[in-house]
């Protein structure tokens, strides 16, 4: 609705992360239990995220279209967008490690060995593409749901990983940006699906 009002604010105050593999479909229904409308569809909860939750950048680069008889632009080119999710996963395990890493899989140690697993780093990087989902919730004053918001990548990849600190005063994160990928023409690059009236005609 167009105008001001107050109750089209949205504020992302929890939300969750989910990787699975390329062009899985994100959950249609929207239950009581968010979790499993996701993990029934064979997504992975990539578990917490750092307190600054998610950035999300849409950037498109246009190339202008000089001519001589104008000193300013007279039609513009995209040649470029870029579709990414920034965040940071605190969880160390067999579905964040080589997500961060850029693929592999975590394996047991052969025994004697008793729980250790090794994870190895490849010696040239390939490509690991995958879906990513993102759901937040807003919540109304006194408790009760106001809206839902979930965002899906059918195809990205990592793109950029930052420094893990090692540190005694603070948590190992795994920094993570993960970028978009084209699934051909006509077809969508991402998806937002919202449970909130404030779209309604």
């Amino acid at each position: 609705m167009a105008g001001t009002n107050s109750s089209e604010i949205r504020v992302a105050g929890t939300g969750r992360l989910y990787v699975a593999a390329a062009d899985t479909a994100a959950p249609a229904a929207f239950t009581d239990d968010s979790a499993g409308d996701w993990t029934k569809g064979g997504w992975k909860d990539l578990g917490f995220t750092s307190a600054d939750g998610v950035t999300f950048a849409k950037k498109d680069k246009l190339e202008p279209v000089d001519s001589w008889q104008a000193v300013s632009p007279v039609h513009f080119l995209y040649s470029d967008r870029d579709l990414t999710l920034k965040f940071s996963l605190l969880q160390f395990n067999e579905d964040t490690l080589p997500f961060f890493m850029g693929g592999g899989e975590v394996k047991a140690e052969a025994a004697p060995a008793t729980d250790v697993y090794r994870y190895d780093i490849a010696e040239r990087p390939y490509a690991d593409v995958r879906a990513l989902g993102l759901e937040f919730t807003d919540i109304k004053a006194g408790g009760t749901t106001a809206v839902k918001y979930r965002f899906f990548i059918p195809r990205g990849q990592v793109t950029a990983s930052d420094d893990i600190k090692l540190a005694r005063k603070s948590a190992a994160q795994l920094g993570i940006t993960f970028t978009a990928m084209s699934k051909g023409e006509g077809k969508p690059l991402a998806s937002f699906v919202m449970k909130d009236t404030a779209y309604a005609a």
